[in-house]
């Protein structure tokens, strides 16, 4: 019995052990097969297996940490970078980067990827202190303080999303079709590709090349597959990266075969145009081994250059940038060389474009990038070699990835391939342009006392390039010189005048602009102000009317304002002492008045300039200030009245009272006369007003609505207003617009804030005017306030309220006169 125990016993654990070293074997062909995946670059066939093995793996340390970097690894050459990320940070908690530094690199790529510049940087400097000989560390910090500054400070160039091309699948590699330059090929794993089983590598369709063209209301068409007559360009592999001979008559590609249990690296084919379609692919010989991968095409403008991209042994680290020549067209490349360390870095270089012959483009996470593939440029020297690479910086490129590059053959501007966070995801073909350098100037001219617009101001712009052009304001005071009239890489002085005006002048250059632009320059003219008007004084002998010498000199200095400011009208008004009769006065007053007035119309002013009025001995002087005589001094605001004059001390301080009431003054009446021609040496008739009603105003009335319109005088210039007696003084907006413009208020006439009540070459709403003068009759009211009103219709409206500032009054609507008795 026990014999059959100790059987059972040993069956069983027989039986268990094999169990176990079956369940043992299973685990190793899941991760064999897993790694076998990898090694063929069927990353998504990895992933699934590698994620079987890692349940399997249970407390087996080591193990799981190796299949979780597998597995980082996998995700990060499919592009899924966000779960890198996470499985990378696993294994540097696991300290796993001890014995696999790079996950430290690779951790900092997807960190930049992800735009965690700050914490990126962190890892760069890490895996540069762990492998010190490999400069992605120390370039990988270094670009993480340049991204920021490359965002905020953009290149000219402008990126665009392709709407009508992209799809949810990959879209990249586009290069122009034709010499018309309205047609692509690019590559693409959308729906519809020839290829029915799933890339291994990315669990996608295989990639196939497409064709869309612009049709006739400018849009991409709906892309079909490029196709032969012998025999399809697209397989049941991938078809990718396209490439056109300068004469667009050879279309040179990437075909990566899928055959079963070989490995097959990709190679460079050609096919070429025959009418509307292509002859069959033929191989382009470039390597003897056909598991090495070769692809990205690029060629001279003759067809005896070939750049592309290939991680055959002999380069720097991941796939390298290699160039190979030959004699003729029909001939065999010759042995490739790599580009060498100036282009190629341990990490990969791909999608070569050559522009021109002499300037190379191409995608590198190996030079200093924002992140991912990141497009840059060298240019070969006379001596031939290539300079240090270039980055395009932002916005062409990313933190994500960016390749595939292409220009139009004369234009700046072309295709790009992208990942970044577009519409639709994944790989998305961009349009991109630079847009010619190209400038206008322009700008507003405005008045400086009224804040309106000038209208034909003259705009003169002289460049440093010896052109000069000019322009003038429109009535919104608007001026512009377009692209044909401003250069680049000069500098402008652009000078506005009118007359009247004092000049205004600026500069501006565009030298060192790289991006074109509008330049706004407004302008501020400033009124040339008028000189104030100098009156004489004339004083006259005792019982004497004729002009003295010394005041003749007086007179001809008011003929000469009176010649220079040709539109002023004015007074002259003739008074006495009050020695002697008052009708003797009269008729003396009247007699000065005369003699000044024939002397000034024998010098040629039109009468019609002069309002003549002999007050006599009824309007004794008073005084605007002091004025000393005799050694006496009369004080600003006397009044020289009989009873004053009587009350001086000494006869000779009298006399001199009595002189200066003996006077001819002066006073611009306005400023709005009509000149005409001069009728100098006729002497014409002024009438001589004696001691005239000046208390009395004549009116006229509305033959609609019968309002009383009456004459004043507003800041020098013959107005009317509408009396209604219960409203207050108020100004229509358009009439005090015609009065900006007109020159008889400014700015500085506005309660408040002029930049406000006078934008937009109009004013502000129940803005408060102050008149500077009113006058009515004989009498004038100064800093007189009006309202600003959209809605009124009449040009000036005053009533009860302003003419009581006056003094009483008496309308008499039958006679149409108005009598003051002013204050």
């Amino acid at each position: 019995m026990k014999g059959n125990k100790v059987i059972i016993l040993f069956s069983l654990f027989f039986l268990v052990f094999a169990m176990l070293a079956s369940g043992q074997e299973r685990k190793r062909a899941i991760t064999r097969s897993a790694d076998e995946a990898f090694e063929d670059q069927r990353y998504s066939v990895a992933i699934e297996r590698y994620q079987k093995a890692y349940s399997k793996a249970k407390k087996n340390k080591a193990e799981k940490n190796r299949i979780t970097f597998k597995l980082a690894e996998c995700y990060r050459l499919t592009g899924q970078f966000k779960k890198a990320k996470g499985y990378y940070k696993r294994l540097i908690r696991a300290n796993y980067d001890r014995k696999h530094p790079e996950i430290l690199l690779h951790y900092a790529n997807v960190l930049k990827m992800d735009e965690d510049f700050k914490e990126a940087k962190e890892y760069f400097n890490l895996y540069a202190e762990k492998v010190p000989d490999d400069l992605r560390g120390l370039n990988g910090a270094s670009s993480c303080d340049m991204i920021e500054e490359w965002m905020n400070n953009p290149t000219k160039h402008q990126v665009e999303y392709i709407k009508k091309i992209n799809t949810r699948e990959a879209d990249f590699g586009a290069v122009y079709a034709s010499d018309n330059f309205n047609d692509l090929i690019f590559t693409s794993s959308r729906e519809g590709s020839t290829g029915k089983e799933t890339d291994e590598w990315t669990d996608e369709n295989f990639t196939d090349l497409f064709y869309t063209r612009v049709d006739r209301k400018g849009e991409w068409s709906e892309p079909i597959l490029l196709t032969t007559e012998e025999e399809s360009i697209n397989s049941e592999a991938n078809e990718g990266a396209p490439a056109m001979n300068s004469r667009y008559t050879v279309l040179y590609f990437t075909r990566c075969p899928n055959v079963e249990e070989r490995t097959m690296g990709c190679q460079i084919y050609k096919s070429a145009r025959s009418g509307r379609n292509w002859t069959k692919p033929e191989m382009v010989k470039l390597s003897n081994d056909s598991s090495e991968a070769i692809g990205h095409p690029t060629l001279s403008k003759n067809e005896l250059i070939i750049y592309f991209s290939s991680d055959r042994e002999g380069g720097y680290g991941g796939k390298d940038i290699w160039v190979a020549f030959r004699e003729t067209k029909d001939e065999d490349f010759s042995w490739p060389y790599n580009l060498g360390p100036e282009i190629n870095t341990p990490g990969n270089e791909m999608f070569p474009f050559l522009r021109n012959d002499t300037i190379l483009y191409f995608s590198s996470d190996g030079h200093p990038g924002m992140g991912g593939l990141d497009i840059f440029y060298s240019v070969l020297d006379t001596g031939g070699n290539w300079a240090q690479p270039k980055n395009m910086m932002y916005p062409m490129n990313s933190p994500a990835n960016d390749f595939a590059i292409m220009f139009h053959r004369d234009e700046e501007k072309g295709f790009f391939s992208t990942d970044r966070r577009g519409p639709k995801g994944q790989e998305d073909i961009f349009s991109f342009a630079v847009p010619p350098l190209e400038f206008t100037i322009q700008g507003t001219v405005t008045d400086d006392r009224t804040l309106q617009f000038v209208l034909d101001a003259n705009v003169n712009l002289v460049g440093s390039d010896g052109t000069s052009v000019s322009t003038r304001t429109n009535d919104k005071g608007f001026y512009m010189f377009g692209t044909s009239q401003v250069n680049k890489n000069t500098t402008y002085d652009i000078l506005v005048s009118k007359p009247d005006y004092f000049n205004n002048k600026t500069t501006l250059t565009t030298v060192g602009e790289e991006v074109g632009r509008d330049f706004v320059r407004d302008f501020v003219l400033k009124p040339i102000p008028e000189e104030p008007i100098v009156l004489p004084e004339i004083l006259y002998d005792l019982a004497k009317w004729d002009l003295k010498p010394q005041y003749e000199d007086s007179l001809q200095g008011l003929i000469t304002t009176l010649d220079e400011n040709p539109r002023i009208i004015v007074e002259l008004a003739s008074h006495t002492d009050a020695r002697d009769t008052e009708e003797r006065n009269d008729i003396l007053s009247q007699k000065r008045a005369q003699s000044v007035v024939d002397y000034l119309i024998l010098r040629g002013i039109d009468p019609d300039r002069l309002v003549a009025k002999g007050y006599g001995e009824y309007r004794p002087r008073k005084l605007l200030k002091d004025v000393t005589r005799s050694g006496y001094t009369f004080k600003e605001g006397d009044v020289l009245t009989e009873e004053y004059i009587a009350a001086l001390p000494g006869d000779e301080v009298k006399e001199a009272a009595h002189q200066l009431n003996r006077r001819t003054e002066f006073s611009v009446l306005s400023k709005d006369y009509v000149p005409k021609s001069k009728t100098q040496g006729q002497v014409a008739e002024v009438q001589i007003s004696i001691n005239p009603d000046d208390n009395v105003v004549i009116f006229k009335t509305e033959p609609k609505t019968g309002a009383y319109i009456i004459p004043c005088i507003i800041n020098g210039y013959n107005e009317e207003f509408y009396y209604e007696p219960g409203v207050k003084a108020q100004i229509s907006t358009g009439k005090a617009l015609e009065m900006l413009r007109d020159g008889i208020i400014d700015k500085t006439d506005f309660r408040g804030d002029p930049t406000e009540i006078l934008g937009s070459n109009t004013i502000k709403n129940n803005s408060v005017l102050v008149l500077q003068s009113l006058r009515i009759g004989s009498k004038t009211l100064n800093n007189v306030e009006v309202v600003v009103s959209q809605r009124l219709r009449a040009p000036v409206v005053f009533g009860r309220w302003l003419l009581d500032q006056i003094g009483t009054y008496e309308i008499n609507p039958q006679s149409l006169r108005i009598t003051f008795d002013y204050k």
